[in-house]
């Protein structure tokens, strides 16, 4: 058993965390929010999407937010790109590195962005050409890679093969996300070792939704096989709209406790990291999700009393 000595977070509350939300949440809100997460030790903050209002109202704020947030040193502000009219909104609005997604299960592309998968490669085909013009680079997302929730079971082959696909078109890095929250460590292990026959081990990320309590023992056996790159969201925000009762991304705060009890590094500073979370959950009129947050919150108002 060898872990990573050290794992890179990346923090998708700001946009994976808040894209479903139906309240619309003002811009000025969501740029404290992300300042606070740049002052936790995160290197990567993923800011927004610049994708039509139509879609996804919650983020029509997108140039706004990205413009106006404190942009830290050594931090970096990715964007979630649909399509190449989105990338070149967002090249107007300065941004310096994107995001791409696309499936393996063709029927959850058609519900999702209303088009099959081919059609999806080729719209992030076509977003590459523009990106590799402008030197910006592009992280891939693999969405329903342990399950969909139209299609069940989703082969690991076709996965892997999908993964290698975007990384020979130009995508630096390959987030494999189970966006229903249906895997257990079994699954991931055979998943990742899948996988890395066709891309290198350095290029993986893992990406899971809580849905089902595994998301931290999914995270472990990724970590096993020795992936060192997580997402995650702060207090737990998001959700998916396709998996009734969902309970939202793995929350950040339970991913870092976990990491620094096991000694490996991330440079976080999770009191910090507690008080963004709570900063939105706040806005939202929510609890958080985190388990370290809600564990230390006992704790001191015990201590207190």
């Amino acid at each position: 058993m060898s872990f990573p000595s050290q794992v890179k977070i990346v923090e998708v509350g700001a946009r994976d965390g808040l894209q479903n939300e139906k309240k619309i949440i003002p811009a000025d809100i969501k740029i404290q929010f992300i300042n606070l997460l740049s002052e936790t030790g995160l290197k990567v903050i993923e800011a927004t999407s610049f994708v039509s209002p139509k879609w996804v109202p919650q983020l029509a704020d997108h140039d706004e937010v990205f413009q106006k947030i404190n942009k830290v040193n050594n931090v970096s502000y990715p964007v979630l790109i649909p399509n190449v009219n989105g990338l070149q909104n967002a090249i107007k609005a300065g941004v310096k590195e994107i995001a791409v997604f696309t499936t393996p299960s063709e029927q959850f592309s058609q519900h999702n962005t209303n088009c099959s998968v081919a059609e999806s490669v080729e719209r992030i085909s076509e977003i590459m050409v523009i990106a590799k013009e402008h030197d910006i680079p592009v992280r891939g997302y693999l969405s329903c890679v342990l399950g969909c929730p139209y299609e069940g079971k989703i082969s690991a082959l076709a996965v892997a093969n999908l993964a290698e696909k975007l990384l020979l078109m130009g995508c630096y890095e390959i987030s494999l996300g189970d966006t229903i929250g249906v895997g257990n460590p079994v699954a991931v292990k055979e998943l990742i070792v899948e996988v890395i026959k066709k891309i290198p081990l350095e290029k993986v990320a893992v990406h899971f939704h809580d849905t089902y309590g595994l998301a931290l023992v999914n995270i472990y056996a990724a970590l096993e096989c020795g992936v060192n790159v997580v997402d995650s969201s702060v207090s737990g925000l998001g959700g998916c709209p396709y998996a009734p009762g969902a309970t939202g991304n793995v929350a950040t705060e339970d991913v870092v406790y976990m990491l620094n009890g096991m000694g490996i590094q991330t440079d976080i500073d999770i009191v910090k990291l507690m008080l963004a979370g709570n900063f939105m959950m706040n806005v939202l009129q929510k609890s958080s999700q985190s388990k370290v947050n809600l564990a230390l919150q006992m704790t001191n108002n015990c201590r207190e009393d």
